[in-house]
């Protein structure tokens, strides 16, 4: 188990951060384009705070999928490919990052964040309405494993922005609205992260306090989240959540970068 020291008052800013986190991602995905950059900011070398990441974000993204699948927002036998496929590729990015030094994800990261704000703000959601399920068929498998690897990979090489992504991908694909879209995208969150941190596990990638504290902060503003998702949606949180990541994220550039 890696050990990391940490002043009491940034713990404490790392595990308000978390809480917050939890309750955005839950609504609009994302959360780890909050808790990522702050656990940069606190110190953490990259593969200590993308691994710590990982383990605070499982707590989350598990407890949200939960709450989309008792409201039966999420259709798990359905959607078994896309679970295969997200873990696969979780695993292989996972390996990657692992292999690429510690220099290269200083100054990788924050460009990654910050393109990844910049695609949350000007990507156009269609507001579709569907809340059936699309034809068992073999495009729909194609769908599935293509979507699953790549965002699965995504998750496991730098994990910001993955709940967005998914959200965004299962409209388009599926003409799912965001309700239905919100509940696919926490499912396979939550498999990429656990498959993800299960290989960072194994690599000793993992500050398990830190790790543990943020994810039990995470899930509870998850659960709260969840459910201001299924009543309003998440529209409203989106334009503040932005600026405050690309603030961050600039601030990650500029010590990686300038300095």
């Amino acid at each position: 188990m890696l050990e990391f020291g940490l002043e009491p008052s940034v713990f404490i800013i790392l595990c308000s951060v978390a809480l917050v986190a939890g309750f955005i991602d839950a609504i609009a995905g994302g959360g780890g384009l909050l808790t990522v950059p702050a656990l940069l900011s606190a110190g953490l070398p990259p593969h200590l705070a993308l691994g710590t990441n990982k383990l605070a974000a499982s707590f989350g993204s598990c407890a949200a999928a939960i709450t989309f699948y008792k409201k039966r927002l999420f259709n798990p036998k359905f959607w078994w490919r896309s679970f295969i496929f997200t873990a696969i590729g979780a695993i292989c990015g996972t390996l990657v990052v692992n292999v690429i030094s510690t220099a290269w994800l200083d100054k990788l990261l924050p460009v990654i964040i910050i393109f990844t704000a910049i695609y949350s703000i000007f990507s156009k959601t269609q507001e579709h309405t569907g809340e059936t399920l699309p034809d068992d068929n073999p495009a729909l498998h194609k769908k599935q494993g293509l979507q699953g690897c790549i965002i699965g990979f995504y998750d496991g090489v730098a994990g910001p922005g993955t709940g967005a992504f998914w959200t965004v991908s299962t409209m388009a694909l599926y003409k799912l609205n965001i309700l239905f879209a919100s509940g696919v995208a926490k499912a396979m969150n939550f498999t990429s992260n656990f498959t993800s941190l299960l290989t960072f596990i194994y690599l000793g990638h993992i500050n398990w306090y830190l790790g543990l504290s943020m994810g039990l902060c995470i899930m509870v503003g998850a659960i709260a989240g969840a459910h201001t998702a299924i009543h309003f949606g998440a529209k409203f949180i989106r334009p503040l959540f932005i600026t405050v990541v690309i603030i961050i994220a600039c601030k990650l550039a500029y010590q990686a970068w300038l300095q």
